[in-house]
């Protein structure tokens, strides 16, 4: 005893004690840097309340609470949303654009409110009326521009409506026939074209005028005035506002954009949202994610803003006197973008944080670094499940910081939606990139979100609990044996932010809306024990087999697409035969590399020509632009089986 005690005791050899106080400054310093847990509002084992028709609702709201219908006593309105951003900023920067290889110019919010309002004043002044029966479309990539369109239609009470890039030109006569729409703001000359040779060919009668953002020739002028259309440019519309016409600002109530959605089959159905709609669902996003942005955070917009998911993200911007800046219209260039801008809040989908993993995955290529890639994910993942975000971590500094500068080494918040994410990927991120990452879910007609994660919950699989604008329940589907009174149903919205119906489309509306105004979203949810809803089957893009055997081809894709080799993936099936088949875009980069490996050689071109037996491989990634994805990146399943007939024909003559 007494020699343990003199051993205990007896003087450390120097480097000992250098070795003792490094060790003893390093804990400390964890300490002192190591973030306190998140505070969750609520129970995270319990996380939403039973109310009456067997719906939920968050357990943000007490019993004696009512749905929220706006944050701000003085933002009811989009309108009234953006000009609170320009009170609390004290007119700081409100829109962000750059030139290749320059940093970001801005807009100032008084810039920009200004420019809205000489614009909308230039458009009464050309015969349009200062009423919600006057739709102005907006046809134009993400850019400044169009927010100023659309702050001048919310300036004069008029209604925006959308004109996705991709649509082609059939759907592009449709929302314009169907909508009436007079007057459209264009951003460059080949739309401008696009849309003079639909009234060339006797479409599009009640197209009058349409402003172009970028600069034009005189040739098309000429050419609209040979078809009746007045082209103008977008300066000039503004330099009418001489004589000024008093702003006339919406109610809630009132119609404030027509989003249409284009959908897989058919024409596109055009979503009829209001101010309240809007307004709501943003609002009510700020209590669920406990996270209120502040004049100095920055948003990226990349997502079309045709899209509700990138609207409502703006307008919760807007609203806290935030900046939004615009990526450069390639989505090549994004990464460039997203070190320049750096920014703090960031919309994405699933497919980009697909590319962010699988990177970081392909960067671990030695046995080593796939030890140390998944100690550290395993490390910081236990701090997720603890309720602590940070990025300063000895794991961020030596294997994170990497990937999160990719991101502009700022991202506080990230929001993903629009479609489902991996939970492998997502529980990976939320450890690699130390910021709070939500999924939310839901569709354009509630506006965009109807569920949100929580913050300080680190399960996956799931998509939250209502948000506080709507209520959720579960309704049978007894043809596919799933009963509300297992927790398991089709989800149906009620609330503040469920559209008003489809525009002239009383048949589609009704298949959408029931008489006590619950929203059918054609999803099969279920209630998971913590009261968090997960997303397990869709009543439609279901077919049933030979056999008699019902398939939901997204979760079989949602299994094939985690394979590194594969980028994407299109199952179909057909109900006379007893298998599926696939078609499978390979992943350019991983693609080289596989086929060198077994002794191939050649072009992405070539080797998906040589591809193995009864697989049919397809060189070209499915896309917006080549019309077989929609414009919430969800597979176009129709046009996909019409363009890839031949090969499913001949697969299926292989199998028999």
């Amino acid at each position: 005893m007494d020699s343990l005690v003199a051993l205990l005791f007896s003087p450390l050899p120097l480097p000992a004690i250098i070795s003792l106080f490094a060790l003893a400054a390093a804990a400390l310093l964890y300490l002192n840097t190591r973030p306190g847990a998140l505070n969750s509002k609520v129970d995270l084992n319990s996380q939403t309340m039973g109310i009456k028709d067997g719906a939920r609702k968050t357990a943000l709201l007490e019993d004696n609470n009512n749905l929220v219908s706006y944050y701000h006593d003085d933002a009811t309105t989009i309108y009234e949303v953006f000009q609170r951003g320009l009170r609390v900023s004290g007119n700081g920067p409100c829109l962000g654009y750059r030139k290749p290889g320059m940093p970001y110019q801005w807009l100032h919010y008084k810039q920009v409110s200004d420019r809205a309002e000489h614009l909308g004043s230039g458009l009464l002044q050309k015969g349009l009326k200062p009423n919600s029966d006057s739709f102005i479309g907006i046809f134009a990539q993400n850019r400044p521009e169009w927010i100023i369109g659309e702050l001048a239609c919310y300036t004069y009470s008029m209604v925006a409506v959308p004109l996705y890039d991709t649509l082609g030109p059939d759907a592009l006569v449709f929302i314009i026939d169907q909508a009436e729409i007079s007057t459209v703001l264009c951003d460059n000359q080949s739309k401008v074209e696009t849309l003079l040779q639909t009234r060339e060919a006797g479409q599009t009668p009640a197209l009058k005028t349409i402003v172009v953002m970028d600069p034009f020739g005189s040739e098309l002028v000429e050419r609209g005035i040979r078809c009746g259309v007045d082209v103008v440019s977008m300066m000039d519309v503004e330099r009418l506002c001489v004589f000024r016409v008093p702003q006339q600002p919406p109610k809630p109530d009132d119609l404030s954009i027509v989003c249409f959605t284009s959908g897989t089959t058919g024409n596109p159905k055009g979503a009829m949202l209001t101010h309240e709609n809007v307004v709501s669902d943003a609002a009510a996003s700020v209590p669920q994610a406990a996270i209120t942005p502040n004049t100095e955070d920055v948003s990226i917009s990349f997502l079309p803003l045709a899209h509700m998911f990138e609207r409502v993200v703006q307008t919760v911007m807007y609203g806290n006197g935030a900046r939004v800046g615009f990526f450069q219209g390639d989505i090549r260039l994004l990464p460039d973008d997203m070190k320049t801008l750096k920014p703090t809040i960031f919309p994405v989908v699933p497919r980009l944080l697909n590319r962010v993993y699988d990177k970081v995955q392909s960067g671990a290529q030695s046995p080593f670094k796939k030890w140390l890639l998944n100690l550290a994910v395993e490390r910081k993942f236990a701090e997720v499940k603890a309720g602590i975000i940070r990025n300063n971590s000895v794991w961020d500094k030596l294997i994170f910081n990497k990937v999160q500068e990719s991101l502009g080494g700022r991202v506080r918040v990230m929001v993903t939606g629009a479609a489902p994410i991996s939970p492998a990927v997502l529980n990976f991120l939320r450890a690699s990139l130390g910021c709070q990452i939500f999924e939310a879910y839901g569709q354009t007609e509630c506006t965009a979100g109807c569920t949100f994660t929580m913050p300080g919950d680190a399960t996956s699989g799931h998509v939250g609990a209502p948000l506080p604008c709507n209520v959720v329940r579960l309704v049978d589907v007894e043809d596919m044996n799933y009963f509300a009174s297992n927790g398991e149903g089709e989800v149906c919205i009620k609330g503040r932010n469920v559209f008003k119906g489809y525009l002239k489309d009383p048949k589609r509306t009704a298949e959408a809306l029931d008489e006590d105004g619950w929203l059918h979203t054609g999803d099969i949810g279920k209630w998971l024990p913590s009261g968090v809803l997960k997303i397990i089957d869709r009543k439609k893009n279901i077919f049933k087999l030979a056999q008699g055997e019902y398939i939901a081809p997204e979760k079989i894709e949602n299994v094939y697409v985690r394979s590194g080799p594969v980028a994407q993936v299109f199952v179909h099936g057909d109900s006379l035969q007893s298998c599926l088949i696939a078609i499978v875009v390979p992943d350019p980069e991983v693609l080289p590399g596989l086929a060198k490996n077994i002794g191939c050689q050649g072009s992405i071109e070539e080797l998906c020509k040589n591809g193995v037996k009864d697989l049919y491989l397809h060189p070209e990634q499915f896309t917006i632009e080549n019309g077989l994805l929609t414009p919430t990146l969800k597979a176009k399943r129709a046009e996909l089986t019409a363009l890839f007939q031949p090969q499913i024909t001949t697969l299926y003559a292989k199998l028999q």
